[in-house]
């Protein structure tokens, strides 16, 4: 009797933790699916590239932006130079420059120079500043190259061929990865604004 007693106790006490091994991870399975469960958050912020404004009465690319831009190609990133109304026969697209092996130098194709203030553009000279802004937007948002150079930006709204919404969206949506440098005897007050760093040069 007693036997058969200890028997029963030794079935059951088994049942039990049969119950309680089986019962586990089925919890713990339950708990890893919790739909509300919190997710791992980044604290890492990414940094993103520049943008720079230089402001000078006269019409020149001065020579410490090339030097920015060779010493960045120097290092063995991509440097585009697009200088948007500057113009020379055989230029364009398909006819870049280059300085060194990453920097590219794009310059409007059109015989007469475009930057000057009486100057009334033709329809097929518009069409070749924009072709230039429009592979300039494309560098910027696909990161192209590390270091983009607008010569004259500002006249691309002076001359009303873009707004300068457009060209603020292009700076505020532009690759993490690019810096960029706007030059021009005067800027839209939103570009200046929104840019990292303003510089005026008296000549």
């Amino acid at each position: 009797m007693v036997a058969q007693i200890k028997t029963a106790q030794i079935k059951t006490n088994q049942s039990k933790n049969n119950q309680n091994q089986t019962d586990q991870p089925s919890q713990i399975k339950t708990n890893s699916t919790e739909p509300n469960s919190p997710k791992p958050s980044s604290i890492v912020t990414p940094i993103k590239g520049n943008v720079q404004v230089f402001i000078a009465p006269h019409r020149n690319l001065y020579s410490d932006i090339i030097a920015q831009g060779l010493r960045v190609a120097g290092q063995g990133t991509q440097v585009l130079l697009v200088q948007l109304f500057q113009t020379g026969i055989n230029q364009g697209l398909s006819n870049p420059r280059r300085l060194v092996e990453n920097l590219e130098w794009l310059r409007c194709e059109a015989e007469r120079d475009l930057s000057k203030d009486d100057v009334e553009l033709t329809d097929t000279e518009k069409s070749a500043v924009l072709e230039l802004w429009d592979y300039a937007k494309v560098a910027i948002k696909t990161a192209r190259a590390s270091l983009v150079i607008l010569d004259e930006a500002n006249l691309l709204v002076a001359r009303s061929l873009i707004t300068e919404e457009e060209l603020l969206e292009v700076l505020e949506t532009r690759s993490p990865k690019v810096n960029i440098i706007l030059t021009g005897a005067f800027m839209p007050t939103g570009i200046s604004e929104y840019a990292d760093q303003v510089t005026h040069r008296r000549n």
